[in-house]
């Protein structure tokens, strides 16, 4: 048996893997090559259990025959990840009248009756398929429990209990096979990522009893805390106890470790403990990660029955791994494979607490992580006087534009009743930090009655508190208790070591000086987009500009302009000076002119006594500029070229700040780029009006600069057409937002209310504002590339939409060759941590 590849016996040189027997079975391998104190166990392979599943049983005889006589035995799961999970363990298998009147004998009619009890309730309930309600009237202990259970078994199948060792194994094995064939068990792990035709392997094992007259108990013991990661001795241990009894919550459990509060293992058997935390220690070194050993005292001896890999949070998984890495158990690419990308997002935000209640009233699409409570405003103006009280609030809108942009600095968490992953709220709200949840269609916001209505009916009046979780969508009820964020040193480290191997830059999207220096902060390669739109909104600009939206000729355009220059000038001067020598690529005015107008009529009325004008005219002007499709209408470049005179002052300011950057700091070379190109010419018009502004301001200041100038490719002609304009940029960045947008001809804003349907019937495999679509726009991106490089051989190559912070779309610029990836300044360490995992892969093979 022991060279048997189905039916193998658990020796160091037995042919067991993980792929086969899964890895209960190999660990209990390894912990034999470690000569450590495992009973004796005989492993079944996949391929052995799907045959019990089919009916046919293994030499059973044979299997009880590698066991002493006298042995008791119990078999356990041993699927390939333990994650997946499988059916419970049986324990005390073997057990009979006969065995039971000897261990009477041996450890007392106590200890004997307990085992047999529970082995006849659980193969009651797990093997003959009886209710486990016809044991609820089994009272006491010792001979009077394990009678009545005898007799409820009895009466319910009308045949004595099996007394035959082989016949309880074979009924245990195959009540277990079937189980992980079953329906509500295949759904379980294929929710936790299993595939269909995942294998379950099965382990029996000589019974460690835990029960007896001398010192006996079982118990788990861990070297690291699993909430924070940190170096303690955990766990728990419970006298007169099998299995992982101690864990379901007994008072009676003990400390492990010396404690004023009670009795500890370490007191009560001092060599136990210490063998025990020497063996804990060795599986740590030899199996490279911390483990948690499931173990038994037996009479005062021990014996080691598992080790699983010890569960974590997202913030002792990095200083898990990190930690593992200093002490050269593992190499610190090593550590880097092990920290999955998105756990990092939850160290950077406070989350709620995973232990605490919550009271959920809503769900949306989790559009940016992060938790926050607050109190419910309906309006940007509400969300700053809260603010100014000092009083956290939630900013609820149907949906937000760019006015809302004070108000979302001013609230802790943002929802929306619209939009989609990639919707405003959403990727404003990235960029700040800022939680927020979109599309929560299923509440009812009423914003005349300043209330919200839950699916369930309750009312949320202005003034309520909620909680938004922008990490999983949920909006609950009142507070809940918080985890706070973790950017310690640990963290730090792991993307220390992430920058020395990645191969594929790492940029943020910042529009302000606080996006800036936090892109700064988490060691951005610098700004691959600065939406310049964001700067007009400040109360005190955004009358300025709508006086230069309504001004009539381009001479009173370039006069009320020349207001905003030193505002724009000031505020990329704090850019470059904040990048101090990062590139900075600043995108121009993009947005269609009439959002920066009034909507309402109230604030029509306000804009025509600010500009003096009659409130028809103001009226009448806003109706003459709406249109019927405005991301498709007058906006990025086709504002560049027909009212000129705003890409000419933001191309002074933007130099002129280089300047001024440049004079007390590393030189700077902004990077000027183009939006919602799709034709040559849109381009060449552009560049010669930038380059005279160039040429003006150098003679002016008697100053020498240099400039990159580029397209934001976010129409699929620009990027079918990247042979023509190429030639005329040093750049092309892929606005992957839009892009995706214009492809599938799919709003982003609103795509939200039915992507979840599309998603789960299989029409799209993902989100594409979420992940990038490489059948169809990664198609555009490869032909915009090719096309653009054999034009211009050396041009830069990115990507500015928000899926540069997706570890999937980070994978397939770096194989197209894409120099560099921008994201929201929050998303970069996850960018960083998963640019490095990608070169590793690449690496090794």
């Amino acid at each position: 048996m022991q060279n048997n590849p189905h039916t193998t016996l658990v020796t160091a040189d037995g042919p067991i893997a993980n792929d086969t027997h899964g890895g209960r079975a190999k660990c209990l391998q390894r912990l034999v090559r470690l000569d450590l104190p495992v009973p004796r166990t005989v492993a079944l392979s996949f391929d052995a259990v799907q045959k019990i599943a089919e009916g046919h049983l293994p030499d059973v005889d044979a299997v009880v025959a590698q066991f002493p006589k006298e042995a008791l035995l119990c078999v356990r799961p041993s699927s390939q990840d333990p994650d997946w999970g499988g059916p419970g363990a049986v324990l005390n298998i073997g057990i009979n009248g006969a065995r039971f009147d000897e261990f009477c004998q041996t450890m007392g009619e106590e200890p004997a009756a307990a085992l047999y009890t529970r082995f006849v309730q659980t193969y009651a309930i797990n093997v003959a398929r009886l209710d486990p309600d016809m044991f609820d009237d089994v009272t006491g202990d010792g001979r009077a429990a394990l009678e009545q259970s005898l007799w409820a078994y009895e009466q319910e199948t009308e045949e004595s209990f099996p007394q035959d060792p082989a016949k309880q194994l074979a009924g245990v094995l195959r009540s277990m096979a079937r189980a992980w064939g079953g329906t509500s068990a295949r759904l379980l792990r294929q929710a936790k990522g299993a595939p269909a035709d995942a294998g379950l392997g099965l382990v029996v094992q000589e019974m460690a009893f835990g029960v007896g007259t001398g010192q006996c108990g079982s118990g788990v013991l861990q070297l690291v805390d699993s909430d924070t990661g940190l170096p303690q001795i955990k766990g728990r241990y419970l006298s007169q106890s099998q299995g992982r009894d101690a864990l379901q919550g007994d008072s009676e459990a003990l400390y492990l470790t010396k404690d004023p509060r009670g009795m500890s293992l370490e007191e009560l058997v001092p060599d136990a403990f210490a063998e025990l935390t020497q063996h804990a220690a060795l599986m740590r070194a030899k199996l490279r990660e911390e483990m948690q050993v499931e173990f038994v005292v037996q009479d005062g001896a021990l014996h080691i029955l598992d080790g699983v890999r010890v569960v974590r949070s997202s913030r002792a998984a990095v200083r898990i791994a990190v930690r593992l890495a200093d002490d050269k158990i593992i190499p610190r690419e090593e550590a880097l494979m092990r920290v999955e990308p998105r756990t990092l997002t939850e160290l950077l935000h406070r989350q709620v607490d995973p232990k605490t209640k919550r009271d959920v009233i809503g769900r949306g699409i989790a559009a940016s992580p992060g938790a926050a409570t607050g109190r419910i405003v309906f309006s940007a103006t509400e969300a700053q006087a809260s603010a100014s009280r000092g009083e956290p609030c939630i900013l609820i809108r149907r949906e937000t534009s760019p006015e809302d942009i004070r108000g979302m600095h001013a609230a802790s968490a943002v929802l929306t009743e619209r939009g989609g992953i990639t919707s405003h709220a959403a990727v404003i709200g990235r960029g700040l930090g800022l939680p927020c949840v979109v599309g929560a269609s299923s509440m009812k916001l009423n914003l005349k009655k300043k209330q919200i209505t839950a699916p369930d009916g309750r009312v949320f009046n202005a003034g309520d508190e909620i909680t938004l979780d922008g990490s999983n969508g949920e909006v609950l009820a009142g507070s809940v208790k918080m985890q706070e964020a973790a950017l310690d040193e640990t963290f730090n480290k792991l993307l220390d070591w992430a920058e020395q191997v990645a191969d594929i830059g790492i940029r943020a999207n910042a529009d302000t000086p606080a996006d800036a220096q936090t892109a700064r902060n988490f060691n951005a390669h610098g700004i691959g987009l600065c939406r310049t739109e964001h700067m007009f909104f400040d109360p005190g600009r955004l009358t300025v500009m709508r006086e230069m939206i309504f001004a009539e000729t381009g001479e009173d355009r370039r006069a009320v302009l020349e207001r905003l220059l030193p505002m724009q000038r000031d505020d990329f001067t704090q850019l470059f000076r904040i990048m101090q020598g990062q590139p900075v690529c600043i995108r121009l005015f993009d947005p269609p002119l009439h959002e920066f107008l009034p909507a309402d009529r109230i604030g029509q009325r306000e804009l025509a006594e600010a500009l003096n004008l009659p409130l028809s005219d103001v009226t009448r002007r806003i109706e003459a500029m709406s249109e019927y499709n405005p991301m498709l209408g007058l906006r990025g470049v086709r504002l560049g070229v027909t009212v000129p005179e705003i890409y000419e002052m933001q191309a002074r300011a933007i130099f002129e700040a280089t300047i001024a950057a440049s004079k007390d700091g590393e030189p700077v070379v902004p990077e000027i780029m183009i939006p919602l190109v799709s034709a040559k010419r849109e381009v060449e018009l552009i560049k010669t009006s930038v380059d005279a502004v160039a040429a003006a301001v150098r003679t002016e200041s008697d100053a020498s600069f240099t400039y990159r100038l580029g397209v934001m490719v976010e129409t699929p002609r620009a990027a079918l057409r990247a042979a023509e304009i190429a030639p005329h940029c040093a750049f092309l960045s892929f606005g992957t937002n839009d892009l995706t947008q214009m492809t599938y001809g799919l709003s982003r804003d609103d795509a939200g209310r039915f992507m979840s349907d599309y998603v789960q019937q299989g029409v799209y495999s993902e989100d594409p504002f979420h992940v990038l679509d490489i059948e169809g726009v990664g198609e555009l991106l490869q032909l915009g590339a090719e096309r653009g490089r054999k034009a211009q051989p050396g041009l830069t190559l990115s990507i500015c939409g928000e899926h540069g912070g997706n570890p999937e779309s980070i994978a397939f610029c770096r194989e197209s060759g894409f120099d560099y990836v921008s994201c929201s300044p929050f998303r970069v360490p996850v960018a960083r941590l998963a640019a490095a995992q990608l070169a590793i892969q690449h690496k090794i093979g």
